[in-house]
């Protein structure tokens, strides 16, 4: 007896049931069981597709096809667990593709949509020469490849090849390219976030040097003191320009309570502009 197993309209297989030599043949009841149960089976493979959608939605980025930032998250917990456990080599290449933002203005979002996609079939091609690479796209122009097994060596030498093809975009100004693995000499590494902060600091390294070749963290001491600096405010490390502090002159500040009072923001002794916001929402500059 066979009965259909229909999916989408479409019929997907079928549902084969047989009873050994000599035992009574199959009735009408037994028919319409089989049909019920080829029903069962088919919203089972409907759920098992619904869930599989859903899961490639969470975890892939839609324009690209590439795996997201959640999936790295996942997959780079997973890989520090198996460095710690047997030692394996974890490598963590994250790039930001330059002249993005040159593109979208002069030629439009849609050929830089293009110029990611492009970038990102690229960055997809230099991952397979790395057995079980991941390759992701982490947000706007920064995207990454994520290693478990191969050197650092192998993997700094897929990243040179990464940065070359990136050259050789159209309408692309190339890539910066950071590199940290524990097959380099980063220190103890006691998360995950360390090793992102350490390839994050090589790309940044590499942006600021305009590298056309992947800087490595370990090996200089630029990028591992950039990656360790203090990032609470007022920091070196939190903004890449430091501000010049202010310099009071004596009665600045009563002077400032009485323009709040009339309503008048005074930059110096120059006044802006009429205020709109209670005194407690103004703030008043001194350069």
């Amino acid at each position: 007896m066979v009965a259909l197993i229909v999916l989408h309209g479409r019929a997907w297989g079928e549902l084969y049931v047989a009873r050994p030599l000599g035992k009574k043949p199959f009735t009408r009841a037994d028919a319409d069981f089989a049909t019920v149960l080829a029903a069962v089976v088919a919203a089972g493979i409907a759920q098992a597709e619904r869930l599989e959608e859903v899961r490639k939605l969470a975890f892939t980025d839609p324009l690209t096809g590439l795996a997201n930032r959640r999936a790295v998250d996942t997959r780079l917990d997973e890989a520090i667990e198996r460095y710690r456990a047997d030692g394996s080599v974890v490598s963590l290449m994250v790039c930001d593709l330059n002249g993005l933002k040159r593109v979208n203005d002069t030629h439009g979002h849609a050929v830089g949509d293009r110029l990611l996609e492009r970038f990102g079939s690229v960055l997809s091609r230099c991952g397979a020469m790395l057995p079980g690479a991941l390759a992701a796209r982490l947000g706007g122009d920064e995207f990454c490849l994520l290693t478990v097994g191969p050197t650092a060596d192998e993997v700094v030498a897929v990243a040179g090849e990464l940065c070359v093809r990136a050259a050789e975009l159209e309408l692309g100004e190339g890539v910066a390219c950071g590199v940290a693995s524990t097959g380099d000499p980063i220190g103890p590494l006691k998360s995950a976030r360390r090793l992102f902060r350490l390839a994050d600091a090589a790309q940044y390294q590499a942006k600021a040097d305009r590298s056309s070749k992947p800087v490595v963290a370990g090996r200089d001491g630029t990028v591992i003191r950039l990656a360790d600096a203090p990032r609470g405010p007022g920091t070196a490390a939190a903004s890449a320009t430091p501000r010049r502090r202010a310099r009071r002159r004596p009665g600045h500040r009563r002077g400032a309570v009485r323009a709040a009072r009339r309503g008048v923001v005074r930059v110096g002794a120059v006044p802006c502009g009429a205020v709109t916001k209670s005194p407690s929402d103004m703030s008043v500059f001194n350069p």
